[in-house]
């Protein structure tokens, strides 16, 4: 693959409620907050990617919203439907076709104006399975107990991810939610969906992100400190939840497999210093850490109580806080890119993990992680 680099990007604060700002506010605000980042002017873009969802925005052609906002006028502009990762992957390809030297690539959610469970309900079979009532955090809760009941994974050990990432959080100036935790006050907070508890879930978030793609030429006459796409694959299974088993990871796997080809990764755990991944549910960071390779298959429970994890460790995952600290969806992946980019460049403040060279982000669509879309990143070609 010829050479892509990140050369900008930038994240709002990500909060509960951001009353007073609409789509277009949030998304003017990371788009102008990743060109100061580069040092770049809206005239420098060559061609922009929106990633929104008609269903969350509430409104058709949501994209159509925010193309001001993003500084769209007179350029070639794509949009997304998902998880940001998908979208700056679709942007990277519009680089790669040769026809554009820069890509921007943003986008925005705001969880405090939609109807969740509604909305997520409505990804699921019209036929066999809406009717069930089944939503994001159902569909969830059905492949924690899956994942749980063949590798013997206990609630305690999806605790600790709570315990770990919120603690993050506290020295991440965008999160949502650093809180105080024990694995105690994790288990003692209410069941929303059995073994899922309040303290296992991601909360309601509003927030937007933009990055800037370039080629090789043009990243190094924007930036000296360019974060290059090493390798980059997405892959998806069924769409009916009966069709595979919940606490397969094949498609991550896949996934994984084709990126740390790409990269030139032989041995995940030890060439890759950092990694942040999606993580909505407490249960999904070991999970999701078995499908990328990091440890055996039912090992990801052990790998977490062993500190291995912690922003301390030997393989930092979700130094940021993760979702965990503040999910606006569509933007969640592509928060964990631009996590990926600073810890690379040295700039992620207090939550800045030493020596950190090779980062990989993670972004998923669909329930249950349906599709995964996985990205190595690093400060050298």
């Amino acid at each position: 693959m010829e050479a892509v680099a990140i050369v900008g990007a930038a994240m709002t604060r990500i909060e509960r409620e951001r009353k007073a700002d609409g789509y277009a506010d949030l998304v003017y605000e990371a788009t102008r907050a990743a060109l100061d980042d580069a040092g770049m002017s809206i005239d420098q873009i060559d061609n922009v990617v929106t990633v929104s969802n008609d269903f969350f925005d509430g409104r058709t052609i949501s994209s159509m919203a925010i193309m001001d906002a993003c500084g769209s006028y007179d350029k070639n502009v794509t949009t997304v439907e998902g998880d940001g990762t998908f979208g700056a992957f679709f942007g990277l390809m519009r680089v790669l076709s040769g026809s554009y030297g820069t890509t921007l690539v943003c986008a925005h959610h705001k969880g405090s104006e939609s109807q969740m469970p509604l909305i997520t309900n409505a990804m699921f079979d019209p036929i066999y399975a809406r009717m069930l009532g089944i939503e994001a955090i159902t569909s969830s809760a059905l492949q924690a107990r899956a994942y749980m009941t063949k590798y013997g994974i206990s609630e305690e050990q999806c605790a600790l991810v709570s315990v770990k990432n919120h603690g993050n959080a506290f020295k991440n100036p965008v999160a949502q939610l650093p809180l105080e935790l024990t694995v105690e006050k994790v288990m003692s907070s209410p069941y929303i969906a059995d073994p899922i508890k309040l303290l296992d879930c991601c909360p309601i978030s509003d927030g937007a992100s933009a990055i800037i793609l370039a080629t090789e030429e043009r990243a190094k006459k924007i930036t000296d400190k360019p974060v290059w796409a090493k390798g980059v694959a997405h892959c998806s299974t069924a769409y009916h939840l009966g069709d595979h088993e919940l606490h397969d990871v094949s498609a991550l796997e896949e996934a994984a497999k084709k990126a740390y080809s790409m990269a030139g990764i032989k041995d995940p755990a030890k060439e890759i210093d950092l990694v942040e991944l999606y993580d909505a549910f407490t249960y999904m960071e070991p999970l999701w850490l078995e499908g990328l390779g990091f440890c055996e298959q039912g090992g990801g429970g052990k790998l977490t109580e062993s500190g291995k994890t912690a922003a301390a460790g030997e393989l930092p995952v979700n130094v940021s806080g993760g979702c965990l600290s503040g999910n606006p969806v569509l933007a969640a992946g592509l928060n964990r890119m631009i996590e990926c980019a600073l810890q690379i460049r040295g700039d992620a403040g207090e939550h800045q993990v030493d020596g950190v060279k090779t980062a990989l982000a993670h972004g998923i669509n669909g329930p249950c992680g349906q599709s995964h879309c996985v990205w190595v990143l690093g400060g050298e070609k």
